[in-house]
C-alpha cells in the first residue's frame, strides 16, 4: 500500500508544460487514475503512485524528461543513459562528476555541480538558457533527482546540512520540510544542497541488474517515493506502524526503540524540520486519504481506523487538512464535484 501523499500544487505544477504545448492534461491525469475534479479541492493530496503513473503519462506523451519546463527538450532515455555511466562508478564523488561530465555534453547545459570545500560538499544547479519554470518544479526535480539517486547508489541517505534556492520562498515552500529534510534558505546567491564530505568516498553498492529494476519506474519513484527509511522521520514512521485504532507508542518509547534519549530525537527531528506530533498528524492524513480512495469503506469506519473515537473529531481534523469534508473529498476523487 502506498502512504505518502503528492500535494495537488505539484501534480499542476508538472503539467505546466504539457499544457503550454497543447497536450489534453485531462488525458495524462485519467492515465494516472487521477480525477481532474480532485484538482478543484485547493488541498487535495494524491497518493505516490498516482503521481508516478502522471510523471510517466507526461514523459511519454512529450517525449521530453525536461516536460516542456527546460531550456530545451531532453528526449526520453537521457537519465537511463546517465545511469548506465554512473553505475561503474567506485564512489559517490565519482558519481557526482561523471553525471556533470554527461550532462554537460549538451546544450543549453543544465546539471548539478560538485562543489568541495573542507567538511562539506555542495551541488550547485547550473542552468544555462531561459526556462519555463513559473513553479519552480524543474529546479525542485533536479535537486530532488540528483540527491536521491546518489542515497539510492550507496544504499545510505545523504543527510542534507542545508538546502539553498536563489528565489523567494513560494507558497508551497512548507511542502520543502518533507521533501528535503534540513534547513532551508530562500533568496540565496545559487540553488544548491550542501551535505557533509564524508558521503562523498561512500562506495556505490548497486549492480547493473539492480539498475535495470530501479529505471522501469525511474526517475518518477525519485520524485514521488523518497526512501525515508534511514531518516529518524522515517523509522518512527515505521515504527507507528497502519494500524491507528490501537493505541499509539508514546514518544519515549520511541526513542528507547530508537537507542537514543528523548532530548536528542527532538533535536533530531528539529533538524529534520518536523517533530512527533506533525509525523502522526501526516500519517493519520496520509492513511485517512488512502481508506477514501476505497469506496466500500464508510467514512465512519475510516474515522475509527485513522485512530477517531468520535467521527465529528475526525470531519473537523481531516477539514484542516485538506479544506473539505471527507464525503467531498471522496466526491472530488470520483470525479463527481459540482461546480
Amino acid at each position: 500500500m502506498s502512504e505518502l501523499t503528492v500535494s495537488r500544487h505539484f501534480v499542476e505544477a508538472a503539467l505546466v508544460g504539457a499544457e503550454k504545448a497543447g497536450i489534453d492534461t485531462h488525458t495524462l491525469l485519467r492515465e494516472a487514475g487521477i480525477s481532474p475534479d480532485l484538482l478543484k479541492i485547493e488541498m487535495a493530496r494524491v497518493s505516490s503512485t498516482q503521481y508516478s503513473r502522471l510523471m510517466q503519462a507526461a514523459w511519454n506523451a512529450m517525449d521530453d524528461e525536461f516536460m516542456g519546463l527546460g531550456p530545451r527538450r531532453c528526449r526520453t532515455g537521457t537519465f537511463a543513459t546517465m545511469c548506465a555511466l554512473v553505475i561503474d562508478c567506485p564512489n559517490l564523488e565519482a558519481v557526482y562528476r561523471q553525471a556533470f561530465d554527461f550532462c554537460r555534453l549538451f546544450e543549453p547545459m543544465v546539471t548539478m555541480k560538485l562543489e568541495v570545500e573542507d567538511k562539506t560538499a555542495r551541488l550547485v544547479t547550473a542552468i544555462e538558457g531561459d526556462i519555463n519554470d513559473p513553479m519552480h518544479f524543474f529546479r525542485e526535480s533536479i535537486l530532488v533527482i540528483w540527491h536521491r539517486l546518489g542515497s539510492w547508489l550507496i544504499g545510505q541517505p545523504v543527510e542534507l546540512l542545508k538546502a539553498e534556492f536563489s528565489y523567494p520562498r513560494p507558497p508551497h515552500g512548507d511542502e520543502y520540510r518533507h521533501i528535503f529534510h534540513c534547513p532551508l534558505s530562500f533568496e540565496a546567491s545559487e540553488t544548491a544542497l550542501t551535505f557533509d564530505k564524508r558521503f562523498l568516498q561512500a562506495p556505490v553498492i548497486r549492480d547493473k541488474p539492480e539498475m535495470r529494476q530501479f529505471l522501469k519506474t525511474s526517475p518518477a519513484d525519485l520524485l514521488s517515493r523518497p526512501d525515508e527509511s534511514n531518516t529518524f522521520t522515517g523509522r518512527i514512521r515505521a515504527l507507528i506502524g497502519r494500524d491507528f485504532a490501537r493505541s499509539l507508542p508514546d514518544f519515549e518509547w520511541i526513542a528507547t526503540e530508537l537507542h537514543t534519549s528523548p532530548q536528542t530525537l527532538r533535536r533530531r527531528l528539529k533538524q529534520e524540520n518536523t517533530s512527533f506530533q506533525e509525523i502522526k498528524d501526516l500519517l493519520r492524513r496520509d492513511m485517512a486519504i488512502y481508506y477514501l480512495s476505497r469506496p466500500d469503506l464508510p467514512i465512519n469506519d475510516i474515522a475509527f481506523r485513522v485512530g477517531f473515537t468520535e467521527p465529528s473529531t475526525f470531519h473537523r481534523a481531516f477539514k484542516k487538512w485538506t479544506g473539505v469534508t471527507p464525503g467531498a473529498y471522496r466526491e472530488g476523487e470520483r470525479g463527481q464535484l459540482q461546480d
